[in-house]
């Protein structure tokens, strides 16, 4: 992986390998791991900017930050209305923020239906005016969004320069059609088409779980640099691997993220999480079937931890 650095507004990212903003995973103490093992930026989960205005509880907990995070702070903010965009871009909740990322890619049924996430590649001027009015608050502003809605009408060309003009200051193209979801090919050749058409950075998402994949899908796109999502769920050390980042102890690696999530959050999500995190990590291991159901039986930072004792990574 040829690593650089990427600047945006005023803003330098320290390196062209990207976390994926993932709902239900990418919480601030996973951010801040990945950081540490190599990531040149991260995201928070896909926050409601409508959400942000009703100030609900719930979406204000995806905001959470930990002072041990070194690297940029970016959140990522979902919505269709202009006028919430910009309150929650313009918000207190927002203001410990660098970056703000708007999700014009999600294809889950219930975000589409409602005209958001991938459903804005239908409507280009709404999804200008909502980078326009994240811009009001001042910082730098990036979008994600897939290829098209389906084969088609594929948007890629037109998309991208639309979100340039808006006033975005990089762009993030995950290489598949909404209907795909997070499988079948990455369309190399779209990914090419929007960094043929901007200016700004463009950043390359889609199958990264390897150093192969990531160089593959740079040679094949000419992107700025990659987002891993899915790759970093099952093997956060792929950040290690991209950046020539040293590990010592993968499991002393672990360890500090279970302590670290139950020092930030109560003990059932951080039972829960850990459990399913652990289980992620030991894919493919002898004997991974069976470690799985210890996991599921675990009721405790400490019995997570004698299973993750036995583990060998």
């Amino acid at each position: 992986m040829r690593l650089k650095k990427i600047d945006l507004n005023g803003l330098t990212i320290k390196n062209n390998v990207l976390l994926a903003p993932l709902a239900g995973y990418t919480n601030a103490v996973f951010r801040a791991m990945c950081e540490s093992l190599g990531a040149g930026l991260s995201f928070t989960e896909m926050v409601s900017a409508k959400g942000l205005c009703y100030n609900s509880e719930n979406t204000r907990e995806l905001l959470q930050l930990t002072p041990v995070y070194g690297g940029i702070n970016a959140v990522q903010l979902f919505g269709s209305e202009p006028e919430y965009m910009r309150r929650a871009a313009l918000s207190g909740d927002i203001a410990p923020f660098d970056l703000i990322d708007i999700n014009m890619g999600c294809p889950v049924p219930k975000i589409f239906k409602n005209g958001e996430g991938s459903a804005l590649l239908k409507d280009i001027p709404l999804a200008q005016k909502l980078v326009k009015a994240a811009k009001e608050s001042g910082k730098a502003v990036s979008v994600k969004f897939r290829i098209g809605v389906d084969g088609e009408h594929i948007v890629t060309r037109d998309f991208a320069l639309a979100m340039q003009d808006a006033g975005a200051d990089m762009i993030t193209v995950h290489g598949r059609t909404r209907d795909k979801m997070y499988s079948g090919e990455v369309n190399y050749k779209e990914i090419a088409a929007a960094k043929s058409v901007v200016q700004i950075p463009v950043i390359a998402n889609g199958g990264v779980f390897c150093n192969a994949d990531a160089e593959k899908l740079i040679d094949e796109t000419g992107a700025d640099g990659v987002m891993v999502a899915r790759g970093a769920m099952y093997n956060p050390f792929i950040f290690a691997e991209l950046t020539d980042t040293h590990v010592p102890d993968k499991k002393a690696v672990i360890k500090k993220q279970l302590d670290d999530t139950f020092a930030n959050y109560d003990k059932r999500f951080a039972t829960v999480y850990m459990r399913k995190m652990i289980a992620f990590y030991i894919k493919g291991q002898p004997n991974a079937a069976a470690t799985r159901v210890k996991l599921m039986g675990a009721d405790s930072r400490e019995k997570i931890e004698e299973i993750l004792n036995g583990i060998q990574f």
